[in-house]
């Protein structure tokens, strides 16, 4: 398998309710990394882009090799991610996280 151009991480952690460090399960991560997945399927896109699900991260899409980092994502961003930033090379700027915690 060739390398991929990017390699895009998606937090899917899963803490009980009124974890006072909050959850991305609650905040529909699942949604997230399911979109990306039928996404990177339809378009063919398996040596262009990887995927891979994490632990904690923080913020929930994290995407390498140019460390952006996206927060509150959900599922109908992901397409916008897809065509602006790992197809386009441009991130999303609405969606990174501000400098302080990336």
């Amino acid at each position: 398998m060739p390398r991929p151009d990017k390699h895009v991480f998606v937090c899917t952690q899963n803490r009980p309710q009124g974890h006072p460090r909050g959850s991305c399960a609650a905040s529909g991560c699942s949604d997230v990394i399911n979109e990306f997945m039928n996404e990177i399927q339809n378009r063919n896109l398996f040596e262009k882009i990887a995927l891979t699900n994490t632990g904690c991260m923080g913020p929930s899409v994290l995407v390498y090799p140019e460390g952006v980092m996206y927060g509150k994502v959900n599922k109908e961003d992901v397409k916008t991610i897809i065509d602006e930033h790992l197809l386009g090379g441009t991130p999303v700027a609405a969606l990174q996280v501000p400098d302080e915690i990336w």
